[in-house]
């Protein structure tokens, strides 16, 4: 009887330690600086995003946010540099859906589980994307480039961020139309798109809050966009609309946090999140990028990117993508 009482008595303390830890981390939280990783070079979708939610997240937790770029890698530099923090909900990433596709898209193994290893804390946003070429392609509409490609296999740089969306999505338009372009890595979408202006390259998929300054000013064309609505200013239509129906590649964007990250914390991240994003002058501001408002609880998150990686692996496979 003395030695059940005696485990029950370890087994309560534990517990009574782990509350007391946990209850703690929520009082403190924050205490100093936050830091939100984007794998990419700024001027991209995640980027202006992180830097849109900055300063309403400074404002709102009371501790300064600030944004920090570690392009590269494949994005597993961001990914390490986030595994490696402590998990104490002061440095986050948002890394969008290649968090999930780059384990699938990559011969070498990761030195992570792109699941199990980290905290999902809230969706923020999702958009589809731009096909868009140098105006100097003689060519006005997805019909035409598809012949226009099709004239000339591999001869046409596709520029995107290596083992992104963006990339994939070359990828499975050469599976669609038919076509063969060459994709070329970058580290973010500023220089792919400055590549594409500049006549480098020829075309890149794009976000519209990437490339929607450029589109405008007439520096790049874009002949169609992702998803069931077409965008409205400048009008582009979808992929279906513009005859090829069933290419259809959109991202999501999240924050997440290091594996092992405090429930309590998590949930006050996501708290504010959501608060945030609920305030209408953030979602003017994130419309007028050409992204929609995402809401989501940790848990809808976490199989959000269980779907998505398991979506990734049947596309890839039926497309016959190999992985590099």
């Amino acid at each position: 009887m003395k030695s059940f009482i005696d485990v029950s008595r370890v087994v309560l303390a534990g517990a009574l330690l782990a509350f007391a830890g946990s209850s703690a981390a929520q009082q403190t939280f924050p205490n100093k600086t936050i830091r939100i990783i984007i794998p990419f070079s700024p001027g991209g979708t995640n980027d202006i995003l992180a830097r849109l939610l900055a300063p309403k997240l400074t404002e709102s937790l009371g501790q300064q946010v600030i944004v920090d770029n570690r392009p590269g890698g494949n994005t597993v530099i961001a990914s390490n540099e986030l595994l490696k923090s402590p998990p104490d909900g002061h440095t986050l990433s948002l890394p969008g859906n290649s968090h999930v596709l780059v384990p699938h898209l990559t011969k070498t193994p990761l030195p992570f589980d792109s699941i199990k290893d980290f905290t999902p804390v809230a969706t923020l946003a999702r958009t589809g994307m731009f096909l868009v070429i140098n105006p100097s392609l003689p060519v006005n509409n997805v019909r035409e480039f598809i012949a226009y490609a099709k004239e000339r296999p591999g001869q046409l740089n596709s520029a995107a961020p290596g083992g992104s969306l963006n990339q994939l999505a070359t990828e499975l338009f050469n599976s669609a139309a038919g076509v063969k372009l060459q994709h070329i890595p970058y580290k973010g979408a500023a220089p792919a798109l400055a590549d594409v202006v500049g006549g480098q390259a020829q075309l890149s998929f794009q976000t519209p809050a990437s490339s929607l300054g450029h589109v405008r000013a007439g520096r790049l064309k874009a002949l169609a966009i992702t998803g069931e609505t077409p965008f409205a200013d400048p009008k582009v239509p979808t992929f279906a609309q513009a005859g090829l129906p069933g290419f259809d590649v959109g991202l999501t964007f999240g924050l997440l946090a290091p594996g092992g990250t405090p429930k309590p914390i998590v949930e006050r991240l996501n708290r504010e999140v959501a608060k945030i994003l609920a305030m209408p002058d953030f979602r003017e501001k994130v419309a007028a990028q050409g992204l929609e408002v995402f809401v989501s609880t940790p848990e809808q998150y976490r199989a959000h990117l269980v779907s998505e990686s398991e979506k990734f692996a049947r596309i890839i496979k039926a497309a016959g993508i190999e992985p590099q």
